[in-house]
């Protein structure tokens, strides 16, 4: 049985209304981390997930439980692997379109995409979460899913107040003078909007939202506020403690640069909500008001 893209995206609410199982599955073999961190927000421990030993330190929250098996590479999963598991049921992402009939003769496979060329990543994120609750027999922790994720939002928006007076720039250092900055399309640009936060970044993003550049573009807008993401490559380190280009950018003159916890870039609605979290606790610190003049 083979689950497609346009069966359980484009057409999702006939999913919703006409599950695929007669039963719900009870082992699920995951490759994408965003699909995995939503499982685990609805309560399923997969049974198997691609790039286990690195989960953890990429993604951070929900961990991942013991036992978890790993099947290889994200992009190259371990067919062997997955096959020995015996799952009920396989979840994967477009960039994987390719294995899917293979994958399909293993198990029913479920294609779903949170990142696309058009639409709201938000919207998305909340629809795949509502897919995976319905195929798994969990509906009722999907509407739980999604209450928590707006709750998260207005949870942390009183709490970002501090960083309203500036737009922000989200980052993460590619090396040690290149980084990845989020814009339009992307997850934590979505979550800004919805924090009442401005984006300092509006050029043209990839399909999943984000611009890689070297660390010259940073100088303006110059009354910008840069936030970058952990973890920081060695090298990078070395740039921020002493490389001149680094120094002399206006916002690293002005002290407005600060150090954000590990989130996934690519997730879903738990890493919305983490991001959420995570920008909430930095307004709070002290280093939220460095460079900021307040009457």
């Amino acid at each position: 049985m083979m689950l497609s893209r346009r069966g359980f995206v484009a057409a999702a609410s006939t999913l919703l209304a006409a599950p695929a199982w007669a039963t719900a599955p009870r082992r699920v073999v995951a490759f994408d981390w965003g699909i995995v961190e939503t499982l685990l927000g609805l309560g399923v421990v997969p049974a198997g997930v691609a790039e286990a030993d690195e989960y953890d330190h990429w993604v951070g929250e929900p961990a991942l439980p013991p036992g978890v098996a790993d099947v290889g590479l994200r992009l190259e999963p371990n067919l062997e692997a997955v096959a020995r598991l015996k799952p009920d049921l396989i979840v994967i992402t477009p960039q994987l379109e390719a294995l899917e009939p293979t994958l399909a003769r293993i198990a029913p496979t479920l294609n779903l995409a949170v990142f696309a060329a058009e639409g709201d990543v938000w919207g998305r994120a909340r629809q795949v979460a509502l897919t995976l609750a319905e195929a798994t027999g969990r509906p009722e922790a999907g509407a739980r899913l999604l209450a928590a994720a707006d709750g998260a939002i207005a949870a942390a928006r009183p709490r970002v107040a501090p960083l309203a007076g500036r737009p922000l720039y989200l980052a993460s250092f590619v090396d040690a003078r290149h980084v990845r900055v989020y814009g339009r399309g992307a997850l934590f640009d979505a979550v800004l909007a919805r924090l009442g936060l401005s984006n300092a970044f509006s050029g043209p993003a990839t399909f999943w939202g984000f611009a890689t550049f070297g660390l010259e573009h940073l100088a303006a807008p110059a009354d910008a506020r840069l936030l970058i993401f952990e973890p920081v490559p060695p090298e990078a380190r070395e740039t921020m403690a002493h490389g001149p280009l680094w120094r002399r950018l206006p916002m690293v003159e002005a002290g407005r640069v600060g150090l954000l916890a590990p989130v996934w870039s690519f997730g879903g609605l738990v890493s919305a909500m983490r991001f959420a979290r995570v920008l909430a606790d930095f307004a709070a610190t002290p280093d939220a008001a460095k460079g900021d003049v307040r009457g």
